[in-house]
């Protein structure tokens, strides 16, 4: 008796993607970009209704379908929505991109269960959630595919944003778990950014100098992110690993996040 193997094709021609926290950001970016490969793309936010509805508007303008879809990853309920409400409006998924995420500052002396919570909810929770629907809604004989987003500082552990660092590394655990377990129905790759966009604390001049602190003379852009989960979507037989694209940062350790670091001395936070 032999086991029938995923086609190479998928059995959906329209091919559809989740693209969780695509309303803005690196998650915008993936959007765009998956749509300009021929997806079609659900476009998932919490807060930011105008500018998912922008996204769905550039996508429209492409060629490709596009909706938007509220969902608060808190909620449990919802989150197991989310997968079946997609595949209603726009057809069968066949990928989820597992990019939206909280990032809140805390240390061991801030640390709280609230904190970890929150975090683990949004950044772990939800994409398991979200990994397992695609899986159950995958018809045996075909393959979708799983792209989360981790950090570069996994590789590379500091203690800054400790609840925020303990998600991403459980998320990274996962990945792994998961692609063992829901293969070959199911491929979960991940991809590891650098410092790619300026977080809300960050000056111009900060943001500038973390950027190009890395051997590389700079560190990861939305367009260099879109393009590897673009790359690991489109290729067939990578399944269980990360790529790492912060432009060699992860290679230099620090004692701290970079971007307390290029602070002022008086503005950096206690480590």
């Amino acid at each position: 008796m032999t086991t029938k193997q995923p086609s190479d094709e998928p059995s959906n021609p329209q091919r559809v993607a989740l693209v969780t926290g695509a309303a803005k950001r690196i998650g915008r970016e993936i959007a765009l970009a998956l749509a300009r490969r021929g997806w079609d793309i659900a476009v998932h936010y919490r807060l930011s209704a105008n500018e998912a509805n922008d996204v769905v508007k550039a996508i429209e303008a492409i060629g490709q379908r596009a909706l938007a879809l509220h969902c608060d990853f808190a909620d449990e309920a919802s989150v197991k929505r989310l997968l079946s409400e997609a595949a209603a409006k726009l057809g069968a998924v066949s990928c989820v991109v597992n990019n939206a995420a909280i990032f809140e500052h805390d240390s061991v002396e801030q640390f709280s269960y609230a904190s970890l919570d929150m975090h683990m909810r949004t950044n772990l929770g939800a994409p398991i959630l979200l990994t397992h629907a695609l899986h159950q809604a995958t018809p045996e004989g075909s393959q979708s595919v799983v792209v989360n987003l981790l950090d570069q500082k996994l590789v590379n552990l500091n203690p800054s944003f400790l609840s925020y660092t303990l998600s991403k590394a459980a998320f990274d655990t996962v990945t792994v778990m998961l692609a063992q377990e829901l293969a070959p129905k199911l491929r979960v790759v991940g991809v590891s950014p650098g410092i790619t966009l300026k977080s809300s604390d960050m000056t111009d001049q900060e943001f500038a100098m973390a950027h190009v602190a890395t051997p590389l003379g700079k560190s990861s852009t939305p367009q260099d992110i879109a393009a590897a989960v673009c790359f690991l979507i489109e290729s067939p037989a990578i399944t269980g690993t990360t790529l790492t694209v912060d432009g060699g940062q992860h290679l230099i350790p620090t004692r701290q996040d970079i971007m307390f670091l290029v602070k002022a001395p008086d503005q950096t936070r206690k480590p």
